[in-house]
Order: C-alpha cells, then sequence, then structure tokens
C-alpha cells in the first residue's frame, strides 16, 4: 500500500466509531446479557450459560410465534413484489404521466406505520367499519376481519403490503430506468414475446435490485412490531404474535431481559439464515451460480 493511501484509514474511523456506538455495541451487550438470568429492575445477574437458549427453543410459544413470523414475512413480501412489480412494470411503459402515478402510488408509504395502523383498524372494525359497511350494503356478510385467526393474519398481510409495496414499487421501477434497452430489442427480433422477454431477459437483469428489496423488506418484517402491535396487539390469542411481539413481551411485559436477549439472537440467525439461502437460490436460478 502506497505511503498516502494509509492515512486514509482515518477518514474511516468516525464512521467506524459512530457504527460501533449504534450497532455493534448494542447486539454485544445484547449477546452478552443473553448468557445471564436477568430481569429488569433486578440489580442481580446470574450466569446460566446456554440455558436461556435451551428454555426457548424446547418453547411451543417460540415456535408458534416463529412460525407466524414467516407465514406473514413471506405473505406479505410476496403480495409485495408481485403488486410492486407489476405497477413497476405499467410505470415503465407509461410515455407520459409516469412521475405523477408514481407519487400517488407512493403516498402510502408517506404515511407513518401506526397512522396507517389506526386508519386501517377503524375501516377494519366490525360492523361499522367502512369496509363491513360497504359490504354490508350489498348484503355481503363480512368476515370478523381483526377477531378471527385466519383472518387476522390476512388482515395483518395486507396492511403490510398497503405500506410498502410503494417502496418495492419505486426501487424496481428505478432499476428499471437503467436496463439497458438494447437487450429487449434484440429479443423482439428474435421472436420473443412479452412473457418470454420478461423472464430471459428482464428478470436476470434486476436480479440485484431484487435480491436488495426482497432482503430490506424480509429484515423489516422479522422486527414487525408497530402495524400488528396496533391493529391486533398480536391477537386474538397469539394469533398474530411475531417474533417480535413476543420478544417485546418477554422483555417488557414479563422483564425477563435475559430470554429477550437470546430470542433476538436467534431471530438474528434465523433471519441471516432466510437472506444468505434466499440469495443463493436467486442467483443459482438466473445466473448459474452462486454469488
Amino acid at each position: 500500500m502506497v505511503r498516502w493511501q494509509r492515512g486514509l484509514w482515518l477518514f474511516f474511523l468516525p464512521s467506524f466509531g459512530l457504527l460501533a456506538l449504534v450497532l455493534l455495541w448494542p447486539l454485544g451487550y445484547a449477546i452478552y446479557l443473553s448468557f445471564f438470568d436477568y430481569y429488569l429492575g433486578s440489580g442481580e445477574r446470574t450466569f446460566v450459560g446456554l440455558a436461556n437458549y435451551a428454555d426457548l427453543l424446547t418453547e411451543a410459544r417460540l415456535w408458534n410465534s416463529m412460525w407466524t413470523t414467516i407465514l406473514i414475512a413471506f405473505g406479505s413480501v410476496g403480495v409485495e413484489f408481485v403488486v410492486g412489480f407489476a405497477l413497476a412494470l405499467a410505470l415503465y411503459r407509461l410515455n407520459r404521466s409516469a412521475k405523477v402515478f408514481s407519487v400517488l402510488l407512493f403516498l402510502p408509504h408517506i404515511v407513518t406505520p401506526v397512522v396507517a395502523a389506526l386508519f386501517l383498524k377503524w375501516m377494519l372494525a366490525s360492523n361499522w367499519g367502512f369496509v363491513d359497511a360497504t359490504l354490508l350494503t350489498f348484503n355481503i356478510e363480512p368476515p370478523d376481519w381483526l377477531g378471527s385467526p385466519v383472518w387476522a393474519k390476512v388482515s395483518v398481510i395486507l396492511a403490510d403490503a398497503w405500506v410498502f409495496t410503494p417502496l418495492i414499487m419505486m426501487v424496481l421501477y428505478a432499476a428499471l430506468q437503467g436496463l439497458d434497452t438494447s437487450l429487449i430489442e434484440a429479443a423482439q427480433i428474435d421472436g420473443a414475446g412479452s412473457w418470454s422477454t420478461l423472464r430471459h431477459v428482464i428478470v436476470p437483469a434486476l436480479i440485484p435490485a431484487i435480491i436488495f428489496v426482497i432482503s430490506i423488506r424480509l429484515m423489516d418484517v422479522f422486527r414487525f412490531f408497530d402495524l400488528i402491535y396496533v391493529l391486533t396487539g398480536g391477537g386474538p390469542g397469539t394469533a398474530t404474535e411475531t417474533i417480535t411481539i413476543y420478544t417485546y413481551q418477554l422483555g417488557f411485559r414479563m422483564l425477563e431481559v435475559g430470554k429477550a436477549s437470546a430470542l433476538g439472537v436467534i431471530t438474528l440467525i434465523v433471519v441471516a439464515a432466510l437472506l444468505l439461502t434466499i440469495n443463493r437460490g436467486l442467483n443459482k436460478a438466473y445466473r448459474g451460480g452462486d454469488q
């Protein structure tokens, strides 16, 4: 390394210091607490090693919340990606007014999730809510959106999709703007139809953007809290209790900070494994490699 280049590391130190302060130190402290039997407000900490992890992994409630999280995560991200990609393609094909439509479609993402959840809770209120009132007008018996375990999950998925689909749409639309149009023209000259062009030209070219938005959204959904807390509070029962809601219950209701920290570490490992698997799977499917 050239001598003058060694001094460039000094410019890295402020960023690394800030990163260590707001990310690495809290993460390290959470891992440290996960090895202790520690209750919030108590001055005593008893070292228990991996006992918190062992207790959690044998709890039915953990696995129920894990499967609920995975179901909501893949359901909401799946809906968001399909709808967002379709909207991005529609905007890409628009010759005029694309900017106006993109701004209008992006508006739900501007709304704070808590405000959006309060608005949706009012709309889905039983009997007198906007949705139920509209269905009853046409003599259609509405389901119990927030009181039924199945419909509560559906409502949470649709609520998350309504708020965050615009984000996926805008990222993919921006990626489409940088697409080499000569590839599309060449495919059309060779006789490829719209579906073949989409599958074999457009999607492979957008793999980096697709991996990015799916990864970001999966990480977001696994820490999904505000929308669920306002809409259902994890109910009815534990039907919509995700890992984040369970962690909140452990840490701030039961005050078991050691266990809550261990659950946070478990969640981190699960999310990292899922993202790595999806990344490798998409790369293998469309690029024939495991980049």
